[in-house]
């Protein structure tokens, strides 16, 4: 339940006291407060260890308790069960310059307020004790974005003056049981030294984007060199951090430019008053790797000081451990980790809602009617061998028209840490015949998450039921051997489908004929396929064209994973039925596959459109109707022919040719 009460004089009064005691004035948030801080390992051990038993090691997937915190609009409780959507909690720091970012960022808020899925809400905190006023800053910051754009989301916001450790529930807990260890999960910070200095100078700073700049700071002192605005190159930043300030060129021509004087690095400071931003290339010149590290940071003026005058000094780089900036309750009412933000937006959370409420769906889909066979209960699967189970099928199999395939993915651990640090292809095999056409056919076909261990889909393989050809089935699945081990679950749910072909009877797959498979991408890829005649079976009153394909590695032209390609088969030398990846390579392809089951906020780039496929996802198979193409006449034979192409040719790489998975199918309908 989610209580909101109208503001009184005895809550505000209460509100004052708390934050005058923790925060001794109000207004806006400290931007330019360069204040390290560091919450030791001891104190968060303490904080544990002081809760009883059941609170001791709060992990995703456990039951989050009940809790009420004040708010600048009165009160909000939170009651298990009675929240209809999930709950996002967003902790607030001033020492982040990733969070000055986010919430400077016209377009992070901008997406927020339009984007945030109607289900959600959010609760914001702060972890400092200027928590009233950044709660003031951050609600003002929203009410402008939405006025301006015309949008309703305030009500299910809902902005904490109290700090976090003053809440005195649960939740910092939490938050610091499930401290940060992703790049832009910490207190990142640039440290000054300088000789005749008693202390040194720590600010908060904001590295380059991941995805255009991915070279990291090494552990060691810098010399820090001033270098104008960095536009043009200059001989004099040669082995040296160059200090350079913002405007008048893009971020990425400060660093290109930095580089090609031999800098070792680059930190761009904000003009005074202006927000740390985010510091990325801007369409072509994303084509352009950089080698060199490079951070944003506000301007100190004791450095600025410091190297006007001639004084040397020098930098380097650490990263402070800090609580978690962002934990969940999801649709069940259980605590969920919130993943990994590549980049200082509140499109990551959104997309994490966005699953939250694809996940719901799911589980109401999976109450749905259906003879369900278990396979998998979270098996290990590694190795060269996989998972592998042999299954009794339902007696009257012929019963029912639909199959779907139950898979899940979770890790050694409960939490995101202990997954697998790369994104790998699964495939489930069945064998119900030994001695049959069918042994060891694809079935299903999965991608794992990168570094995330949430994932369960449910995928329609209908039109291969023939597959199944026995009482009983072995099923294997597996990835490459050299993969980190996965913990598989699935069930086979049988079903009969309330739906009709064109309203006439329901038509069943009675045989399947395998196609083509695919191989290496390379200058001779279309040259192993030939055509294949197919006679059509007797009684068939229907034909299908079902197919499964996923392009990876890659070439020169970022084939197959990130490169455009088509797949074409052929029929009768007139009909072209066309697959086309033209989502591969996309910036953002595959966020667009997250109300789909696609795991958000994964670690590396899984943002990226792919070829067919999308890191943590199912491999949803392509069906198309080609019975009108075909002379379905059992005296005549048809033809069938496929080839792959890249930007409309053969494909043609140089070196390190990528390579294409695919299962293809023939299913004959009666």
């Amino acid at each position: 339940m989610v209580v909101l009460r109208s503001e009184s004089s005895v809550l505000w009064l209460l509100v004052i006291a708390v934050t005058a005691h923790v925060s001794g004035a109000a207004g806006k948030p400290k931007l330019l407060d360069y204040g390290a801080s560091c919450e030791s390992e001891d104190s968060a051990i303490s904080l544990r260890s002081s809760k009883t038993s059941s609170a001791l090691e709060p992990e995703p997937g456990d039951p989050a308790n009940a809790f009420t915190v004040l708010t600048l609009d009165g009160e909000f409780s939170y009651q298990p069960g009675a929240l209809r959507g999930p709950l996002i909690i967003h902790a607030f720091s001033n020492k982040s310059g990733f969070l000055e970012c986010l919430w400077s960022s016209e377009s992070s808020l901008s997406s927020l307020v339009e984007e945030l899925p109607n289900s959600t809400q959010v609760l914001f905190l702060s972890l400092d004790d200027s928590a009233f006023s950044d709660a003031l800053w951050m609600k003002e910051q929203v009410q402008r974005v939405a006025m301006h754009r015309n949008k309703e989301v305030l009500s299910r916001l809902h902005f904490s003056p109290v700090p976090v450790f003053a809440l005195g529930n649960w939740i910092p807990n939490v938050l610091y049981y499930w401290r940060c260890w992703a790049r832009n999960c910490v207190y990142a910070q640039a440290v000054f030294k300088s000789e005749g200095w008693n202390m040194p100078v720590i600010v908060k700073r904001l590295d380059a984007r991941y995805d255009w700049l991915m070279k990291r700071w090494d552990t060691k002192s810098y010399q820090l060199t001033d270098a104008g605005d960095g536009c043009q190159p200059s001989p004099s930043v040669a082995g040296a951090v160059a200090w350079v300030s913002e405007g008048n060129c893009s971020f990425f021509t400060k660093v290109e430019s930095m580089a090609k004087s031999n800098a070792s690095g680059v930190l761009v400071y904000a003009l005074p008053g202006n927000p740390i931003q985010d510091m990325n290339c801007v369409e072509d010149e994303c084509d352009t790797t950089l080698d060199i590290p490079a951070a944003m940071v506000h301007m100190e003026g004791s450095v600025a000081q410091a190297l006007e005058f001639g004084q040397l000094v020098y930098v380097s780089f650490q990263n402070t451990p800090s609580p978690n900036f962002f934990i969940s309750i999801d649709h069940q009412g259980a605590l969920a980790e919130m993943g990994w933000s590549l980049y200082p937006s509140f499109s990551f959370v959104n997309w994490q809602a966005q699953w939250f409420d694809f996940y719901a769906d799911l589980q109401t889909k999976l109450q749905s009617p259906a003879k369900v066979v278990p396979v998998f209960d979270k098996v290990q699967m590694q190795g060269e061998t996989g998972a592998v189970a042999t299954v009794d099928l339902p007696l009257a199999l012929s019963s029912f028209d639909t199959l779907e395939l139950d898979a899940a993915l979770s890790c050694p651990g409960k939490r995101d840490s202990s997954c697998a640090h790369w994104d790998h292809t699964v495939q489930l095999f069945i064998c119900c015949d030994p001695l049959g056409p069918y042994c060891d056919t694809e079935l299903g076909r999965w991608i794992t998450a990168f570094r995330r261990g949430t994932g369960r889909w449910l995928t329609d393989v209908s039109p291969l039921i023939p597959l199944l050809d026995s009482n009983k089935c072995t099923l294997t699945m597996k990835t490459v051997p050299w993969a980190m081990p996965w913990f598989v679950s699935l069930n086979l749910r049988f079903s009969v489908s309330n739906r009709t072909d064109n309203g006439a009877e329901k038509l069943r797959p009675f045989r399947v004929m395998p196609l083509y498979s695919g191989g290496t991408f390379d200058r001779n890829y279309n040259k192993r396929f030939h055509p294949i005649k197919v006679s059509i079976p007797v009684s068939t009153k229907k034909v299908e064209l079902y197919t499964v394909i996923t392009a990876h590695g890659y070439d020169e032209n970022k084939c197959g994973e990130f490169c455009v390609t088509s797949h074409h088969f052929l029929i009768n030398d007139v009909f072209n039925n066309t697959l086309t990846f033209d989502s591969a390579g996309t910036p953002l392809g595959c966020t667009l596959t997250v109300k789909e089951g696609a795991v958000p906020n994964e670690h590396g780039t899984w943002l990226y459109g792919r070829g067919g496929w999308c890191d943590g996802l199912q491999v949803d198979p392509w069906r198309t109707d080609i019975t009108k193409q075909l002379n379905m006449s059992e005296f005549e034979s048809n033809t069938v022919v496929y080839f792959g192409l890249f930007n409309g040719t053969d494909p043609n790489p140089s070196k390190e040719p990528g390579y294409i998975i695919m299962s293809s199918f023939f299913v004959f309908y009666k």
